[in-house]
């Protein structure tokens, strides 16, 4: 049995509703993220300060922070494209922001309409304006494990990617299999090779589970001293530049396996599952969580609270 303590980056209010077509009232985003944050999650990623014509959904980042029931200690996150979208995150004081890029050149052109250079480009005066107000900035890195235009990306590629973020000044790197195409050789052969030119601590996993291996993927990469998962309740989600792809990995699905592991998260688990019932319901569709839908064993419940 482990005992560390595994962080649990929530990304459903962002990464999981941007994709609802129906436009949700921000009465429910506030009051989702509220109960998120009762249930034990310490970084919960509010909003994203994008242009609402390319993602009509997060309209009201502004809103839903300015409504949010902040609690001491926790990250209330927010993604910022560019220095417009940090000057209107910098007005309702974020906990820490996040920049995106892709390890695919096609990718970043369909998802942000540029080149992998000019995305970086473009997160210059974003880490400026965060280190003037000493805000903590995170970097997104998409299709790491394989891209729905140009097939196997090569780990050399996501690893100088990677080092050329730390070294700008990002505290953490966040890789995500976008459309779900890994498998635990394809996250082995990644950690291997960030293993060998960096520090682990540094380095998030935002798996989705189109294809159903995201756990085995989380699990393979734990092994290797990743110690930070994305994850979104319920698995809401999806993307909108890449065909088929589903939802993040379940937050409670994450949860029950790292809790039997012996780990700690800090979360309590039949709390999770409420708050992920709570928002299927609300949005009218099927909870992806299979632990949301089944519960937790009686066996298990010493696990709940770890």
């Amino acid at each position: 049995m482990q005992n560390d303590l595994i962080k649990i980056v929530e990304v459903g209010p962002r990464d999981g509703l941007q994709n609802e077509t129906n436009i949700i009232d921000t009465g429910l985003k506030v009051d989702f993220i509220n109960r998120l944050t009762d249930s034990g999650l310490q970084h919960i990623e509010v909003s994203s300060f994008v242009n609402p014509n390319a993602i009509p959904q997060l309209y009201d980042a502004e809103e839903v922070f300015k409504k949010i029931d902040r609690k001491k200690n926790i990250n209330y996150g927010s993604l910022v494209p560019n220095e417009r979208g940090m000057q209107r995150a910098l007005s309702v004081n974020p906990s820490s922001v996040a920049v995106f890029t892709a390890a695919s050149e096609t990718f970043c052109q369909k998802n942000i309409n540029c080149s992998i250079a000019e995305s970086m480009d473009r997160f210059k005066p974003v880490l400026a304006l965060a280190e003037k107000d000493d805000l903590p900035v995170r970097a997104y890195v998409s299709c790491v494990l394989g891209c729905p235009y140009e097939g196997f990306i090569d780990p050399d590629k996501v690893v100088d990617l990677t080092l050329e973020l730390i070294n700008m000044g990002c505290y953490e790197v966040s890789l995500g299999d976008t459309i779900g195409a890994g498998t635990p050789w394809h996250a082995v052969k990644l950690m291997q090779a960030l293993a060998e030119k960096l520090n682990m601590d540094k380095i998030a996993i935002h798996f989705h589970d189109t294809r159903g291996q995201a756990l085995a993927n989380i699990l393979a990469c734990l092994d290797f001293g990743v110690k930070t998962i994305d994850t979104s309740v319920a698995g809401l989600g999806g993307c909108p530049y890449a065909d088929g792809a589903t939802g993040n990995v379940a937050t409670e699905d994450v949860v029950y396996m790292l809790h039997g592991l012996g780990h700690q998260t800090g979360v309590n688990l039949d709390e999770l599952i409420q708050v992920g019932r709570f928002i299927s319901d609300s949005l009218n569709r099927k909870n992806q969580s299979k632990v949301g839908t089944a519960g937790v064993p009686h066996e298990y419940a010493s696990y709940q609270t770890t």
